[in-house]
């Protein structure tokens, strides 16, 4: 898929060429002074006339009627280098492909260099490159009627420049890696909760662990039952459907330490059992095992990355519904930890199942827990939908998840626990817990319920309601399920150091 080349091929008829065209560019140099030689200066000469145009995402096709070795050159406008970073880079990208799939083009070549500047070098685009093309062409699986006719879709990629071919190859190889990964966790997210079930979402972890050869353990409602699971069976009471505890292992070290836990939220789908959604908040609600989908997505990657690091991916899968023996308010449930809760909110339900989730990755030997989940509307009210909130106990563990989150262009801001949101979750007069305190900071009252369970364990909560889907189509995926938290924790994996 992915070709380097150091020369722009003169020898074949290449479809469609793309090169990058920053605002105030002193003079052509390289590969661009070239073509404009070979087109007499008519490529300078349009830009001097603003006929090309380098304003941000301004893409200007040129047809070249032979005079040169593509058949159209596009030209993209790159704004000011000032205002060029990762993410207006992969949104460049993305546009690209867009356009050039929305032509039907089978095949691309990226004059690489021209999209370079003192900030970001030719190898970094490489990556941002090769992450942008799987997010930006991805689709939604759908369950349309369709036509036999085939469709075309970008099958070659040629990359041009003038750095080392083996580090811009891997460079671009990694980036389609995350974006792939980040791929399979929207296909989860989208997918009907009438298809993805707890089993269903079982079946995908195994076939994760046979082609990555992970181990894997998947827990029945027996086992569960046994080990005391009060948590996760309490929201699976109302559902005709068994639930499942699925573990994942990966080991990239000799030794079983510095074991990194990621927790995803499986809730295929959540009607809020008896404490009832209104009518318009039960659409979408297929998208709540969108934290599972995040730490399988990761998982994807590191089977892929293999990181010199161990990693145990726990989640907690169940449907939360409605039927005569489903939990109700007033009910009080017994943890895996042994602690007890009072049910005051069938609808709090992610926190009961993720509490028993942590508690059993640290039965894993987790020394930190990273766990993601679409936990509350109060985080949406926080923080809008661009933007996922996080809560800590641990200083040094949440830097390495905010600088993950920077770096992958994911945002995240740390909201407070302090010790009277603590004393809140356990004011109740009939258990340790109650899983919701009311609708003041309701957010944190989540955090600070979930802290209980990580106890002395370095633990991060990222709670990605407001994220994990979005409402409009862009330059990086439709609209629907964005994926998000996926390349955050695989890169937090791969730069993992081990706190105390």
């Amino acid at each position: 898929m992915f070709h380097i080349e150091q020369a722009l091929p003169q020898h074949a008829k290449m479809d469609t060429v793309v090169m990058g065209l920053f605002h105030h560019a002193q003079g052509l140099s390289g590969t661009i002074k070239e073509l404009n030689d070979q087109l007499n200066g008519e490529l300078s000469a349009l830009i001097k006339s603003g006929d090309i145009s380098t304003k941000l995402l301004k893409m200007t096709t040129i047809f070249t009627f032979g005079k040169l070795p593509m058949k159209r050159l596009i030209i993209v406008g790159l704004g000011k280098q000032s205002d060029y970073d990762q993410e207006v880079a992969k949104e460049v990208f993305g546009k690209v492909f867009q356009t050039v799939q929305a032509d039907k083009k089978e095949e691309v070549v990226f004059l690489l260099d021209t999209f370079a500047h003192e900030n970001i070098g030719s190898a970094e685009n490489a990556y941002l490159l090769g992450e942008a093309f799987p997010l930006s062409t991805y689709k939604i699986k759908d369950y349309k009627h369709k036509s036999n006719e085939p469709e075309k879709h970008i099958s070659s990629i040629t990359i041009v420049t003038s750095e080392d071919v083996e580090k811009i190859e891997l460079q671009v190889k990694e980036g389609y890696v995350y974006g792939k990964g980040t791929n399979s966790a929207r296909t989860l997210v989208n997918m009907p909760s009438n298809l993805l079930t707890a089993s269903e979402l079982a079946h995908y972890a195994e076939q994760l662990a046979t082609t990555y050869g992970f181990e894997i353990e998947i827990l029945e409602k027996d086992t569960m039952e046994e080990l005391g699971m009060g948590g996760l069976l309490a929201v699976n009471q109302g559902s005709a459907l068994p639930p499942k505890m699925i573990v994942l292992k990966y080991k990239g070290k000799d030794e079983w330490k510095d074991v990194i836990g990621l927790v995803g939220k499986g809730i295929t789908y959540d009607s809020g059992g008896y404490s009832i959604k209104p009518k318009n908040s039960l659409m979408n609600m297929k998208t709540d095992m969108a934290g599972a989908a995040a730490v399988l997505g990761a998982m994807e990657i590191i089977g892929e990355m293999k990181p010199k690091q161990n990693v145990v991916a726990v989640i907690p899968a169940t449907d939360n519904m409605i039927s005569g023996s489903a939990m109700t308010p007033d009910h009080v449930i017994t943890t895996m930890s042994g602690k007890t809760v009072e049910i005051l909110n069938t609808d709090a339900e992610g926190r009961l199942a993720l509490a028993d989730a942590i508690f059993y990755a640290k039965q894993h030997q987790a020394s930190c827990i990273i766990d993601v989940a679409t936990l509350t509307g109060g985080v949406v009210v926080a923080l809008g939908t661009h933007t996922s909130g996080a809560m800590t106990n641990h200083e040094d563990l949440f830097e390495q998840v905010i600088e993950a989150s920077y770096a992958c262009g994911e945002r995240i801001w740390r909201l407070p626990i302090i010790d009277k949101d603590r004393k809140k979750v356990r004011n109740s007069h009939m258990a340790d817990l109650n899983n919701s305190p009311g609708r003041e900071g309701h957010a944190i009252m989540a955090g600070a319920f979930l802290e209980a369970f990580a106890d002395q364990t370095p633990w991060v909560h990222l709670d990605i309601a407001g994220t994990a889907t979005t409402s409009s189509a862009g330059a990086l995926g439709p609209k629907g399920a964005t994926g998000v938290m996926t390349r955050t924790l695989a890169l937090f994996v791969d730069q993992y150091e081990p706190v105390n």
